[in-house]
């Protein structure tokens, strides 16, 4: 079905688009962007009171499957993404069995191409099962479709095996993405080291054991001359290692999560599980030094960290209670409601950092703009829309998400991903 988006305000970062048009879809791509277009053979979209944007893309999600269903699938993690105005999504190796191998990239990329409503795309382990002894078979996995290479949640320890991973990926033009975190410093805490932690008898996670990892990781990026980027930022101490090497000009980029920018570790006197995240929520002072970061373009991106559990699995003490936040229908209308409206950064700002520079950091060179011949993956957002947070109205096969019932101003109203409405609620 043909599409024509009509009279919508649209901005594109990409390409200086930044004003009403109209938008003709066929075949999949983005046919014309311009005033009064017709066709009477299109669907109709009346989005003048919209804004419509490139398709935003979230960098890393963890979508469980193969082997964790229980928690999530690539078809409940899609149907989450496309509620949340995400048109593409960049998932994270840590399955049961990890995607180490081509075998488990190919998988993952047909069952995608079979059950998902948005795209996906497999990021693999740098390591042989994420255990940091020995590289995996990076080539075979591009060629299988791995858009990048990352151990997540088990970072790798040894810089020399580090340092030869960002070599041999340099050689393939490919990403590290890197979870920054010194395992003996962090020491099994369960959130962040410090007032709190001591207050409430848990053991703490200091916030240099993030920045000791941001530093050696980018004086293993500067000497190998190699990309890398910085998943899920969290400490004051890591955004002024990141902006001094950016300064020098090290070829590095980072990524932010909403829950670090908008939370703090004095909520977790609630002993709330949908808290407890890695890296954990820090202090108010990391959230202010966050969010300046993005207002200077220190930090690249929002990316969700989307981490799925199932009920059961998060109603356990907090110290037994698994890391992660379900991110993917809440993270658009976070950024709109505390950044966006209250002018910290601008609209341009925000469609920049969900989809323009996620496409580049990523190689997606048919995403993350609006013109002739891109793929037709677009994200409308209505500004004014206000909504209240409802955990139990998700998408997602889970609901451990801590901004329940919260009131936030502005929401994705419709997703396109090639050329089809794949979520809509635009009256």
């Amino acid at each position: 079905m043909n599409l024509l988006i009509k009279n919508s305000h649209v901005i594109d970062p990409h390409s200086g688009l930044d004003g009403r048009f109209d938008i003709l879809i066929k075949n999949k791509k983005i046919i014309d962007i311009k005033k009064n277009i017709k066709d009477k053979n299109a669907k109709l979209i009346n989005a003048s009171d919209m804004i419509t944007a490139p398709g935003f893309i979230d960098m890393h999600v963890h979508l469980r499957e193969p082997g964790q269903e229980h928690k999530e699938t690539i078809e409940t993690g899609a149907r989450a993404a496309a509620a949340g105005g995400f048109t593409s999504l960049a998932c994270m190796p840590n399955t049961s069995p990890v995607n180490d191998s081509s075998g488990i990239t190919k998988y993952i990329v047909s069952r995608a191409q079979k059950s998902a409503d948005v795209n996906v795309f497999p990021i693999a382990s740098l390591s042989v099962k994420q255990k940091g002894k020995a590289l995996t078979e990076m080539a075979d996995l591009i060629q299988s479709g791995a858009i990048a290479f990352s151990d997540d949640g088990m970072p790798i320890q040894n810089s020399e095996l580090m340092r030869r991973g960002l070599e041999y990926a340099k050689q393939w033009e490919a990403l590290i993405i890197d979870h920054c975190e010194d395992l003996d410093l962090s020491s099994n805490g369960v959130m962040n080291e410090g007032h709190y932690s001591y207050l409430l008898g848990l053991k703490g996670i200091p916030d240099y054991s993030e920045d000791v990892m941001v530093a050696r990781n980018i004086i293993l990026a500067e000497k190998t001359d190699s990309r890398l980027h910085l998943a899920h930022i969290s400490t004051k101490g890591s955004v002024e290692i990141i902006r001094r090497a950016k300064e020098k000009g090290v070829k590095i980029t980072s990524e932010v999560t909403p829950h670090h920018l908008f939370l703090d570790d004095s909520l977790l006197s609630s002993y709330s599980t949908d808290l407890k995240v890695n890296p954990p929520l820090r202090t108010k002072q990391d959230n202010k030094s966050l969010i300046n970061a993005v207002k200077t373009g220190v930090i690249d991106v929002f990316a969700t960290d989307h981490a799925p559990h199932s009920p059961d699995e998060k109603d356990v003490e907090f110290n037994a209670a698994p890391f992660g936040i379900n991110g993917l229908e809440t993270a658009v209308s976070l950024i709109l409601d505390k950044l966006v409206h209250t002018e910290v950064i601008s609209m341009n700002q925000c469609v920049d950092m969900f989809s323009c520079r996620p496409a580049k950091i990523l190689g997606l060179n048919s995403k993350g703009k609006i013109e002739k011949g891109a793929d037709a993956d677009l994200t409308v957002i209505d500004p004014q829309k206000k909504i209240t947070v409802d955990v139990h109205k998700f998408r997602s096969q889970s609901r451990n998400n801590p901004f329940h019932n919260w009131e936030l101003k502005g929401s994705p109203v419709m997703t396109i991903v090639g050329g089809k409405i794949v979520y809509s609620d635009l009256h």
